[in-house]
């Protein structure tokens, strides 16, 4: 190219340059945006000198009359300052390929509709003598309403050196879409990012094979295009645009009032039905009814008017009111309405009320104790009348601690040794006074256990004799971690993966930082801009092979010109980017710069990548002089 282009720049004082979103040798893919007519557009750009620049202007001009909805139109066409530009429609929402790798393989019904939506495009075309060249996956795009668009109509398959006018490429490719949205694989001619279909002896295998519950019809028209030794020798099917068109639509039948739904969670909206003719003006007769016998005895009936019925007029069709309903899909891919039932169905029976639960125990029947035995217990066989806290019963009957609660200490005690005289009445203690009185004694020993370790743990215990309180408290001694030392046996390279070919940066002066003389160094190339968001690249840099898998803790790098910052990158292979790596860390400086690794990180190579180079008069570049990587 004659210059660089970079995000900003106004192309032929109009469009203006956004994102970069493609290259492809000297060309360049943009989106931009029309300053005219303010609007969003995509530019491709190619050096004027380019031996693809003719194609692709004369497949931009064929491109332009062709009026679809689905086409993404050709806006401008032209060659000025030395740059060759075709600018198209810009189209918002996700392509085929980016659509099946987020929500996998599309149901049958769906997928046929968006193909059926290409297939009618493309049977348009193609009967003007016009092909896409390059129908993959990745120029299908689904927009944020639902409706199908196709990229880079001519213009795609020019840009790559494809000669125009492949209508038969065009029809397997489209049989391919299918393929692809039915099982996610790519069957096509044309190249794609998505994974391709598999084989077996050179075949491509029946859809069925590679997803089950694909419909028969779309097994068999994906067979015989793509294996065409497949397809019987008496077969009449049409497999060109217009008859895989066809043949989809007879696949999804009538959509009147049925909303599909399509990838990206839109709808496809109803077809209107074709008006209905008002039917023939019917013939009014009048009917005379018949004169009675005897005319003075009934009065005469009024003359009724009935509408003749014509045999050959149309029956007449009474519109039935919208039902509405929700929509249910099948595994079969077929949509059902889910209706509310004819009769309503009769309401559950009542809710007995339970019966009240009283909140306190009912009084006992006049002349009965209140309180009665345990069946089975000792005091219940001895005495039917007990009553636990009662003094006049026999002392001799000692109740059970879990029926009662407790007992009077004087009582047993007069069991135990045969005397009760001169004990204490017992008769006015309060049931449960033993165990409050227990439990009491119990909560004082848990505090004071508690208060004990609580001192124990604040170092309030008392001192231990013949010990001395002056006596020096020991201190925790902690390892000492020994200096990281240079590895040596080095070797480097230049690394620049995102440059031109040869992708070198002065490969011959690479020695020089690793041999221990500060007087030399390695220099990069001179660049007109610095790296960056706005440079060419985002840096270069050395890879530094260690020999072995090491632990690296630090990284020297003395550098010279000026502010320079640069990162450290640890791996265990080879770089062939940086894209997808992590810095271990970074310096910004003058003169040398380290970077010192809180933990030791294992790699047998280390990257130091040039972030920001020193100004050298009008130009950049950068130089270093010794690298030193220590474990």
């Amino acid at each position: 190219m004659p210059r660089s282009m970079q995000a900003g720049d106004v192309l032929a004082e109009r469009y203006r340059l956004d994102d970069l979103l493609a290259e492809n040798g000297t060309g360049r893919f943009w989106r931009a945006h029309d300053l005219v007519l303010h609007r969003p557009v995509s530019v491709h750009i190619l050096s004027a000198d380019d031996e693809r620049a003719e194609p692709v202007l004369q497949a931009a001009r064929q491109a332009g009359p062709v009026i679809s909805r689905r086409l993404l139109r050709v806006l401008d066409a032209e060659v000025a300052g030395g740059l060759c530009y075709v600018v198209n429609e810009w189209g918002q929402g996700d392509s085929l390929d980016v659509l099946l790798t987020r929500e996998g393989p599309l149901p049958p019904r769906r997928a046929a509709w968006l193909v059926a939506e290409v297939a009618d495009s493309l049977a348009e075309a193609h009967a003007a003598g016009l092909a896409h060249g390059r129908l993959a996956p990745e120029n299908v795009l689904v927009d944020q309403h639902g409706h199908v668009r196709i990229i880079g109509f001519g213009v795609e398959a020019a840009l790559r050196g494809l000669p125009a006018g492949r209508i038969n490429v065009d029809e397997i490719d489209l049989v391919g879409l299918l393929y692809c949205a039915l099982t996610g694989k790519w069957a096509g001619v044309s190249d794609s990012t998505l994974p391709p279909a598999p084989e077996v002896h050179g075949e491509v295998l029946r859809p069925r094979r590679v997803r089950a519950g694909i419909p028969r019809m779309l097994d068999t028209l994906c067979d015989h295009v793509l294996n065409p030794q497949h397809a019987p020798r008496e077969e009449t099917a049409d497999h060109t645009a217009r008859g895989i068109r066809d043949l989809l639509l007879d696949f999804i039948g009538d959509l009147t009032g049925t909303h599909v739904p399509v990838p990206g969670g839109r709808a496809l909206p109803p077809v209107t039905p074709p008006p209905v003719p008002p039917a023939a003006p019917t013939a009014v007769v009048p009917v005379v009814a018949p004169e009675p016998e005897d005319a003075g005895e009934q009065p005469a009936e009024p003359t009724a008017v009935q509408p003749a019925v014509d045999p050959h007029a149309p029956t007449p069709v009474t519109d039935l009111p919208t039902e509405a309903g929700m929509p249910v899909f099948h595994d079969d891919d077929e949509v059902d309405w889910l209706r509310a039932r004819a009769d309503r169905p009769e309401p559950p029976p009542p809710l007995e009320d339970l019966p009240p639960k009283p909140l306190f125990a009912p009084d006992p029947p006049e002349g009965e104790p209140v309180r009665r035995p345990r069946p089975g217990s000792r005091a219940a066989s001895a005495n039917p009348a007990y009553w636990p806290w009662d003094a006049s019963q026999d002392s001799a009957v000692r109740p059970v601690g879990r029926d009662t609660g407790s007992w009077s200490s004087g009582s047993w005690s007069a069991d135990r040794w045969g005397t009760g005289d001169g004990l204490d009445d017992t008769s006015d203690q309060v049931p449960g006074r033993s165990w409050f009185r227990l439990a009491m004694i119990v909560g004082v020993c848990v505090l004071v256990m508690v208060a004990a370790v609580a001192a124990y743990q604040l170092g309030l215990k008392p001192p231990m004799p013949g010990s001395s309180d002056d006596e020096p408290t020991p201190t925790a001694t902690t390892p000492s971690v020994a200096a990281p030392t240079p590895f040596t046996g080095l070797t480097a390279v230049d690394f620049d993966p995102q440059g031109s070919e040869p992708r070198e940066e002065n490969p011959d002066q690479v020695p020089n930082v690793l041999d221990g003389d500060p007087a030399t160094s390695w220099s990069t190339s001179s660049y007109l801009q610095n790296f960056g968001p706005g440079g060419l690249k985002t840096g270069v840099g050395l890879v530094i092979d260690l020999g072995a898998t090491k632990g690296v803790r630090e990284v020297v790098v003395t550098t010279e010109g000026g502010q320079t910052s640069l990162a450290a990158y640890v791996t265990s292979s080879p770089p062939t980017g940086i894209a997808d790596l992590t810095p271990v860390g970074t310096a910004s400086g003058t003169g040398p710069l380290t970077i010192t690794l809180d933990e030791a990180v294992s790699g047998r190579y280390v990257t130091v990548w040039l972030t920001l180079l020193p100004p050298v008069g009008a130009e950049f570049r950068g130089t270093i002089s010794e690298v030193q990587v220590l474990g």
